[in-house]
């Protein structure tokens, strides 16, 4: 329990950031490509969706434009909302500032791993279930979260950004240096931008074959242990920070949780 308050504390090392970074991604693996299954598009793949605002502009598909346009605002206000409560966690010193994000992020999974059929058949405005929306907030409020931990570096959702990154290390690795080009400066790679972005590919990957496997022959219930995942790396930080605030009393009465239990 002592490692996992380390993961989500205001002073950071670059091994938490690693060891975060690797479970966001394996978790963030899961749920992308189990509400594939589900929805048959990815919803961390902003990509593809500002892509698809373009396409429905210029087609004259409302459809298109607002299944798009609903992803981009909700990943953005998940995003929007990380910021808030780190920032918040911060004014407020806590020792946990990252914890409140990824205790909001098991907090939505958990009703969506219990009732995720029923939110398929809540209608929105922009065209999509509720569930779309659901989960792209969640893709950028845990992408938000990693990006701050870490300064930027590191992104559980963004794989296109890792695999550039691993790409042009591995083409450093393999770069001869010639000797008669001995007044330049030797081109070296980094071994650990290597082990940190294959990392971060390869738990997504597996995150995404565990969840893909779980959605399949499991349901929506499969996405429990991730937020039980979440929720061990949340509450410990937490339990340290509730005689620090006022409101963090109030929302462990409100969840019927006191430290110590």
């Amino acid at each position: 329990m002592r490692r996992l308050r380390f993961l989500t504390n205001r002073h950071r090392a670059p091994s938490t950031n690693r060891a975060l970074g690797l479970l966001l991604a394996f978790n963030a693996g899961a749920v992308n490509a189990g509400g594939f299954l589900v929805l048959h598009m990815y919803t961390s793949h902003m990509t593809g969706f500002a892509s698809q605002l373009a396409d429905g502009l210029v087609l004259g598909n409302a459809k298109l434009l607002l299944n798009a346009l609903g992803a981009v605002l909700a990943f953005l206000s998940g995003a929007a909302v990380c910021a808030m409560l780190v920032n918040w966690g911060r004014q407020n010193r806590l020792h946990g500032v990252y914890a409140l994000p990824l205790l909001l992020e098991a907090m939505l999974m958990l009703p969506f791993g219990l009732m995720g059929a029923i939110t398929l058949t809540w209608n929105t405005p922009f065209a999509v279930p509720l569930t779309v929306l659901l989960l792209s907030f969640i893709m950028g409020l845990q992408n938000a979260v990693a990006s701050k931990t870490s300064g930027g570096s590191i992104r559980t959702t963004h794989m296109t950004g890792n695999i550039t990154d691993l790409g042009m290390e591995l083409g450093k690795l393999f770069y001869w240096n010639r000797a008669d080009h001995a007044t330049a400066a030797p081109v070296r790679h980094d071994p650990r931008r290597i082990r940190m972005t294959s990392g971060l590919v390869g738990m997504f990957v597996l995150g995404g074959v565990v969840g893909a496997l779980g959605f399949k022959y499991v349901g929506f219930i499969c996405t429990l242990p991730l937020a039980a995942l979440l929720l061990a790396l949340s509450l410990p930080p937490l339990a340290r920070d509730l005689p620090r605030s006022r409101v963090l009393r109030r929302l462990a009465g409100f969840l019927g949780w006191r430290a110590g239990r």
